[in-house]
């Protein structure tokens, strides 16, 4: 009678286990889908707001809920439950349109029926010139490699004040045609203006539709400035940026 008493605890206590394991995937799937879900910066498109090596967490609810607000994107309906647009220097994460198993993060920059242009390394946003005033050189680590560049204080019509860095005001991505922002799309720019693949390149990124949005980056979690090997236990708590940790995103 023991042994069968003992198996018998043995083989509830497994099924309880197992059932709390399938309860708390249940919740975290929950959290991921409508509050909350964790992503990390590999590239320096959006320097000097976002480092590589950030983690971050972005908010489900900001924009509603589309089909990519859920794990594996399952296609069981189209366009926003709750939809909402995002607002004018927003940090979001959406998904690239040329394929949507790849997440980009970059700022909204221009909304529905916008008209968005680059001029001479300056932007304009329905013709008005955004303003941006000088905030001095900034050393950047941009693919392992470290540069300076400019950084502006930028301030967008009825957005927040954010930085960027320049490299230049030449080039194609400086002088753009007048790019007029579609119904149920934004136009999205990187920080970091001279590198970085966004909204201005049509045979890329392009215009973002709204239906991609995944949700809006609200605050570093924790930041890694991963310069030593994986195995040098001993360096990983000088790795860590603390001054980042818990900062807002604006």
């Amino acid at each position: 009678m023991a042994r069968a008493t003992t198996a018998k605890h043995r083989t509830g206590g497994l099924v309880e286990n197992v059932k709390t394991i399938f309860y708390a995937g249940l919740i975290a799937i929950g959290i991921r889908t409508v509050a909350f879900e964790p992503f990390n910066i590999p590239s320096g498109s959006m320097i000097p707001t976002l480092l590589v090596g950030d983690y971050l967490f972005v908010s489900k609810y900001s924009y509603g809920y589309s089909r990519f607000s859920m794990p594996f994107s399952p296609n069981v309906f189209s366009g926003r439950i709750l939809g909402r647009l995002p607002h004018r220097g927003d940090v979001a994460v959406f998904k690239y349109p040329r394929d949507t198993n790849v997440d980009y993060i970059k700022r909204i920059i221009g909304l529905p029926g916008d008209r968005v242009q680059v001029t001479g390394g300056q932007l304009y946003v329905n013709k008005v010139l955004v303003p941006r005033t000088d905030a001095g050189p900034f050393v950047a680590d941009d693919d392992g490699l470290r540069v300076q560049r400019e950084r502006y204080l930028e301030s967008l019509p009825n957005g927040p004040k954010h930085f960027i860095l320049k490299e230049t005001d030449a080039g194609g991505a400086n002088n753009t045609i007048e790019y007029l922002v579609p119904e149920n799309h934004v136009f999205a720019m990187g920080d970091n203006r001279d590198n970085s693949a966004d909204s201005r390149f049509a045979d890329g990124v392009g215009f973002v539709p709204v239906e991609n949005l995944v949700g809006r980056a609200e605050f570093i979690f924790l930041s890694v400035d991963a310069t030593a090997p994986w195995w040098q236990i001993w360096e990983w708590p000088f790795e860590i940026r603390w001054s980042r940790l818990f900062s807002g995103i604006t």
